[in-house]
């Protein structure tokens, strides 16, 4: 039966009558196992009825409906824009799809145009998506609620304004959606749209008495604009009732900062234009400057401070490199140090200094920004590994790297690891995969770190200190999958080595690395989840005659640290 049952899912999905009708034809009493029957297939799990009205073969669903009268409530797991939808009726399907008619025929057959997916998704919210107005309207005439949320609390005006679809959204403000309702991260469908840059949503959304309040961030739908550089929104929303002179001053220079290191919309020239119009609205009333905080200077901008005035901002009017700068600070002014957005830009101009080959530069802004990451909890596994990509192709090109750069970024690389590890203990069975790459990608990258910290230049201070955060690693005891230690992967030819720039520098089994990580304390018998020490990993490895004297090093060096040559794995074997 299961063999049939793949037949008749196969003409469901494509649209067979003729087929799917001779398959079922004296098939009782097992027809309805054959039609609710879910198949498993490219990470889809359907019946018949649900891959029909997914693929708009209205007369499959007829045929199905009339005759053998399948339940319309069956659910399944379906792919949509790249998202899985799980919990998913025909009707959802048929919804977020735009098939019309397939709609039309599961609500005439007394489909329930409310049935939540598993993260409480309608047939509606998924009409809204995909900004099918005939099929938003239709729904919502046979008694959709407009108000039901998804597990987000996101509304399906939010979803239609952030998706661009204006006609939807004017018929759902028609139909009474609250334009002012929050989904728990606190944003309205006004941020949403003013992020996306629909102006004519904005608009319509402002002309329904859109409020201009704050989403979680602390950020306003005209910060949101500004932030994401869409000029003709924040120019609108500058008349906005709700904001006063020192909300579009911040705006205005906000914008400008955000042109000035946006990858998409770098633009230097609006850079000074929207700053410059910022400064003459603080002393457009010379009885009520509006003064700037008079923050700290920051090494990684080269210890500037804000312009304050006119004459400072024209003064660095021809100087790109300084409104670069001035941009970075503004930004983390006005959204704050712990802003999950503030650290991109900075990042992308490091980036460019990379490119330049002006390391230095470079590493002092992702210093910054690492930090910054950090403090507000955030993963950080990338950007480590971007910097064992530059310090290593820095060693690759004979550029000089220096022993507080690596220390500062191994301490990173502890305490990520630290919460990484907590993160992997806490996880979800849902996150749990991913929070376990992390945490492997993160030992990796310690490794790489450690490796170059090996062709770094430091005086004695500057190796006790890099050895100190390698022996506080140690002590954490990370350990992969295949519960190899961090003295295991150092000796492992299957130790991963990042392809950008990093396997120029690093490769294992590595001598050198595998003495430091023994000279920090690292436990020379420890075993693997195969009961392997390093040694038994060693002396397996397959390039011997090739690799003799890194094989030769690594041998003395563990024997010499008090490697015991008779301990036996799972399988006995010394």
């Amino acid at each position: 039966m299961e063999s049939l049952a793949g037949y008749v899912y196969k003409a469901a999905s494509e649209g067979r009558v003729p087929t799917l009708a001779a398959l079922l034809l004296h098939q009782e009493p097992e027809t309805q196992y054959l039609l609710g029957y879910v198949t498993h297939l490219s990470g889809q799990k359907s019946t018949p009825l649900i891959i029909a009205a997914r693929n708009g073969h209205d007369k499959v669903v007829r045929l199905l409906l009339d005759h053998y009268r399948v339940d319309t409530e069956q659910t399944g797991t379906v792919r949509f824009d790249g998202y899985v939808i799980d919990g998913a009726t025909a009707l959802w399907c048929a919804a977020g799809a735009g098939h019309f008619e397939v709609v039309r025929l599961l609500v005439s057959h007394r489909a329930n145009v409310n049935h939540t997916t598993i993260t409480n998704s309608t047939p509606l919210r998924a009409a809204c998506f995909d900004g099918r107005l005939d099929i938003v309207r239709y729904l919502v005439e046979h008694a959709a609620d407009i108000s039901i949320t998804n597990k987000y609390n996101n509304t399906c005006l939010m979803i239609a304004a952030y998706k661009g679809h204006t006609d939807v959204v004017k018929f759902l403000l028609e139909q009474g959606a609250n334009a002012n309702a929050k989904a728990h991260c606190g944003a309205t469908a006004l941020h949403f749209a003013a992020e996306a840059g629909h102006l004519d949503i904005v608009k319509e959304l402002v002309r329904c008495q859109a409020a201009m309040v704050m989403n979680g961030h602390g950020m306003t739908p005209l910060k949101v604009a500004a932030e994401s550089c869409k000029a003709d929104v924040v120019e609108l929303l500058l008349q906005h009732e709700d904001c006063d002179n020192g909300s579009q001053v911040e705006a205005l220079e906000l914008l400008g900062a955000s042109f000035a290191n946006d990858r998409e919309n770098y633009d230097i020239q609006k850079t000074y234009h929207y700053l410059h119009l910022a400064m003459t609205a603080r002393y457009r009333d010379p009885a009520n400057v509006i003064v700037k905080k008079n923050l700290l200077p920051i090494e990684a901008y080269g210890g500037r401070r804000e312009c304050r005035t006119l004459g400072d901002l024209e003064a660095i009017h021809a100087d790109r490199d300084a409104l670069h700068m001035e941009g970075l600070m503004i930004r983390e002014r006005i959204l704050g140090s712990d802003n999950i957005d503030v650290a991109h830009p900075i990042i992308y101009r490091g980036a460019v200094y990379a490119d330049n080959m002006e390391f230095e530069q470079c590493i002092k802004l992702w210093l910054h920004a690492l930090h910054l990451r950090q403090r507000g909890n955030r993963n950080t596994h990338k950007d480590l590994l971007r910097f064992a990509q530059v310090f290593s192709q820095m060693v690759h090109l004979k550029e000089r790297v220096t022993a507080y750069s690596v220390e500062q970024v191994l301490s990173c690389s502890v305490l990520e690891i630290k919460r990484s590890m907590t993160r992997v203990e806490t996880a979800t069975e849902s996150e749990l995969q991913q929070a376990r790459e992390n945490y492997e990608a993160n030992v990796f990258t310690f490794l790489y770190l450690t490796c170059i910290s090996t062709k770094t230049t430091c005086s004695d201070e500057e190796r006790a200190s890099i050895n100190k955060h390698i022996y506080d690693l140690i002590q954490l005891d990370p350990r992969s999958r295949e519960g190899s230690s961090l003295l295991h992967l150092a000796i492992s030819s299957n130790t991963p080595v990042d392809d950008f720039h990093t396997n120029d520098v690093c490769s294992f089994p590595n001598a050198q690395v595998t003495k430091l990580l023994l000279d920090c304390g690292s436990p020379v018998n420890a075993i693997d989840n195969e009961g392997n020490t390093p040694l038994h990993v060693i002396v397996q490895y397959n390039r011997p005659i090739s690799d003799f004297l890194t094989l030769h090093a690594i041998i003395i060096s563990l024997v010499e640290a008090g490697a015991h040559t008779d301990m036996t794995n799972k399988q006995k074997k010394t």
